[in-house]
């Protein structure tokens, strides 16, 4: 799971002390508060996360724990931290920008491991939970088709794990579950093909091999 970066969330610099994160706080749940938004679907789930970084970082104890996880994380090399919530519309787009980004890729030269972590990153368990939650229909279908479209570079059985998790966020919904079963289809067939094309190459090998030795001995 991607590690919050509690900062950005509060629009704030790592630097910050505690009476700008305490006013940072204070200015972000006066905009997002539920009670003046109640018109304002994804306001309950901003406010959450301003509270949740508000209380971790005025926390001496939970900070200390959560600064130790941040420095780990990034002295790994992972510099990547969810700096928003998780809203239906935010999680599209993201999709959205890397199908255009793999679309322009080497599909042989390009990471699929990569690929495969970056997809489960995205959709992680935490994340398919709150777009249930969510439950909005027509954004779902539309990650699902996306994502089954940027699967269809990965190998067989990376491109299976992410269609269970499809599969969690289509709940029974008719259209994306044929999409879904579909998609299984299409991988089933490229691995039948897979293995009949290197037999097929090998009875070609030994045919050629067949017709140079009878030439031969003529």
């Amino acid at each position: 799971m991607q590690l919050k970066d509690y900062y950005k969330i509060l629009e704030i610099e790592p630097s910050a002390t505690l009476p700008e994160i305490k006013k940072a706080y204070r200015r972000l749940a006066q905009q997002y508060h539920p009670d003046k938004n109640a018109d304002k679907e994804y306001a309950h789930t901003y406010f959450t996360e301003i509270k949740e970084a508000y209380e971790v970082l005025t926390d001496p104890s939970r900070k200390e724990v959560y600064l130790q996880q941040r420095w780990y994380q990034q002295s790994l090399g992972k510099k990547e931290f969810v700096t928003h919530p998780v809203t239906p519309p935010r999680i599209l787009k993201q999709i959205l920008e890397l199908n255009k980004y793999v679309s322009s890729l080497d599909s042989f030269r390009m990471d699929k491991y990569g690929l495969y972590e970056y997809i489960q990153t995205i959709l992680s368990p935490e994340t398919v939970e709150q777009l249930r939650k969510f439950n909005e229909t027509g954004i779902n279908k539309e990650i699902i088709r996306s994502i089954i479209h940027t699967s269809g570079y990965l190998q067989p059985r990376q491109a299976k794990n992410i269609a269970s998790t499809l599969y969690a966020l289509a709940r029974n919904e008719p259209a994306s579950i044929g999409q879904i079963n579909l998609f299984l289809l299409q991988i089933e067939r490229k691995v039948r093909w897979e293995k009949y094309k290197i037999m097929i190459v090998i009875l070609v090998t030994i045919v050629i091999s067949l017709l140079i030795y009878f030439i031969g001995r003529r």
